[in-house]
């Protein structure tokens, strides 16, 4: 579609009003209508919408999608249950946030409940006031008390990612009427503004005052955002329904999205089946991201005569990371020898022309495809990071960046399997009558979970490898609710898993790797980091103030990571595998950071 250009930019002027008890503090900053991690706002505080949408979609029509397994919680925010597609404030449908995420842009955020933010250079706090227009869907408005009250929840009792970040605000106070101020412990993470703007759910105080938030619940929620939850089939299905009367239908960020009258997921048992019921009609659009399903699975009819279109959209975010996790809480995987033996024994080359169709590149870095990559040996600013490490992480970091194990792909990785069963060797586990035990004589167990159908004969391919160095190597398919236990108190040995990034990393590095969260049950720390220089290059990460620094640190981070190879780097799509019934469109305009759904229309609507 068409870009319209920004307007001239202006600023705020800001006023500090005194309301009795309420906390006030000098102005130490300008109010403005947007914060970005570095650098400044693309759009401008005129701006009409973002580039990558269209303005005059039409609204109306349905939008059916899919998910897979089954739900038994509208309430995302706790541990327990596994909450229903679409309701969490990430999905851009019901809860919302003081601030919204442009798309096209590495990290900036741009007013959404919040009319203004404001922080000091050091970002030692945050400040926002709130739209007076902004209401819940009950027509009851959005207060300080409701984000003081969001902060409190959440902190206390929500996921333990939540409670990390959230415990980082020391005090939270009500400012003027509709200001509210969140004072960090410190300002050595520039980041907490804008994760406290974009990616902290305001709750509705009142509703869930008369209701316990720490347990499931399938009664819907009070939220604010563009849709309500119309009908709700428990396992089974959920349906959203535009709100007529939302308030936010004229923001800038907001224009052209939200199209659907209504939007509907159904959930199927496994992804084969939801292949099926699409191919049939029964749902609209799916996101491909098996290449082998892609190149093998989509020469139906409805694709054949263009009443389906498939597309493969070129984006710019980097790989983030797709792996086989190591449980370091296990003995048998702390010993760098032991996790380096089992790199060697994935051939990834043979998988991917073997059982891929080549539909995959090999994942090298946790940025691959960004300037936050490393390349060659070290600069001078990542060696700043390095050297207060050098001795106590691997030497190989101060080299060339790490590159997975290759083979030829014919199949017979000989090279790589002897260089793997010297390194088992060396560990102290050794081949006795085939089987490869340690000193006691005990075998070398070890069991691949897996969630998706799609990844059991990837794991299979690999435990054959790992059986020829007399690994005793199991893979077993587990029911979706039993992985979510088994990962949440982190019962596995190896499993399956993805850590997504993006251009601006921060936070999120720390709810992946770092040693605060490598124990706390339902995390996101699948493989148990918790590692000194880890944490150092994370800090580092949070208090950069320039591109430089967060590239310096990023490429820090990466090279700690993967040659300490917590993980094992597997592979990634080259673009967004996109397909769709074609009364579905999208905007000509692709962001940076792909395609969503709040952006799309039907073309046959009126």
């Amino acid at each position: 579609m068409r870009k319209y250009p920004s307007l001239l930019k202006h600023c705020y002027i800001a006023t500090t009003l005194l309301f009795g008890p309420v906390a006030v503090t000098p102005a130490l900053a300008t109010p403005e209508h947007a914060i970005a991690m570095l650098g400044s706002a693309k759009y401008s505080p005129d701006f009409s919408q973002f580039d990558y949408v269209n303005p005059t979609a039409p609204k109306g029509g349905v939008l059916r999608l899919h998910a897979l397994g089954s739900f038994d919680t509208l309430n995302p925010y706790i541990v327990r249950g596994k909450p229903a597609a679409g309701v969490h404030h990430g999905a851009g449908l019901f809860f919302e946030t003081l601030a919204k995420r442009s798309r096209d842009e590495p990290f900036t955020l741009y007013g959404l409940l919040a009319e203004s933010i404001e922080t000091p250079e050091d970002r030692a706090w945050v400040e926002f006031t709130l739209r007076p227009e902004a209401t819940f869907s009950d027509g009851s408005p959005v207060t300080v008390d409701d984000v003081i009250f969001s902060w409190e929840a959440l902190k206390t009792k929500g996921r333990p990612n939540a409670r990390a970040t959230w415990s980082r605000a020391k005090s939270v106070t009500r400012t003027g009427p509709r200001k509210v101020r969140f004072t960090f412990e410190n300002n050595e993470d520039r980041e907490l503004p804008l994760l406290v703007a974009g990616f902290m759910p305001i709750l509705s105080k009142s509703w869930w005052e008369t209701r316990e938030f720490n347990t499931t619940t399938l009664e819907p929620p009070l939220a604010s955002g563009p849709y309500v939850i119309e009908a709700v089939d428990p396992g089974r299905a959920i349906t959203y329904r535009r709100n007529p009367d939302y308030w936010g239908k004229d923001l800038a960020v907001n224009r052209g999205q939200h199209n659907f009258d209504q939007i509907r997921y159904d959930y199927f048992r496994d992804a084969s089946v939801a292949l099926q019921a699409f191919k049939a009609g029964n749902y609209d659009l799916r996101f491909e991201g098996n290449a082998s399903r892609w190149a093998t699975q989509y020469n139906f009819p409805a694709a054949q005569d263009g009443r389906v279109e498939k597309a493969v959209l070129q984006t710019g975010t980097p790989s983030g990371l797709s792996a086989l996790t190591f449980n370091l809480r296990k003995p048998v995987f702390q010993d760098l020898r032991v996790r380096e033996a089992l790199s060697h024994a994935f051939d990834f080359e043979w998988i991917n022309k073997a059982l891929l169709h080549n539909g995959y590149v090999r994942t090298t870095s946790m940025f691959t495809g960004s300037d936050m990559a490393p390349i060659g040996a070290p600069t001078a600013a990542e060696l700043a990071l390095l050297e207060p490490w050098r001795g106590k992480i691997p030497d190989a970091v101060f080299g060339e960046p790490y590159a997975p194990p290759a083979t030829d792909g014919s199949g017979r990785p000989r090279a790589n399997l002897k260089r793997a069963a010297a390194l088992l060797d060396a560990a102290g586990w050794t081949i006795r009558d085939g089987v490869r035990v340690d000193d006691a004589g005990n075998p070398f167990r070890l069991e691949i979970a897996i969630r998706r159908p799609s990844n059991e004969k990837i794991a299979l391919a690999y435990s054959r490898n790992l059986q020829r160095l007399g690994i005793k190597a199991a893979v077993g398919l587990v029911e979706s609710a039993q992985f979510q236990g088994m990962i949440d108190t982190y019962d596995f040995d190896m499993v399956f898993g993805f850590w997504g990034v993006t251009l601006s990393p921060g936070n999120e590095q720390q709810n992946y790797w770092g040693t605060q969260t490598s124990n706390q049950p339902g995390g996101r720390n699948w493989a148990g980091v918790a590692d000194p220089a880890v944490d150092a290059m994370i800090d580092a990460l949070g208090a950069a103030q320039n591109r430089d620094e967060l590239v310096a640190a990023a490429r820090a981070l990466d090279r700690i990571l993967m040659w300490n190879r917590y993980l094992m780097p597997l592979y990634h799509d080259p673009g967004q595998r996109l397909a769709s019934w074609s009364r579905i469109a999208w905007p000509e305009t692709v962001p940076v950071y792909g395609l969503r759904l709040e952006t799309l229309w039907d073309a046959t609507a009126n």
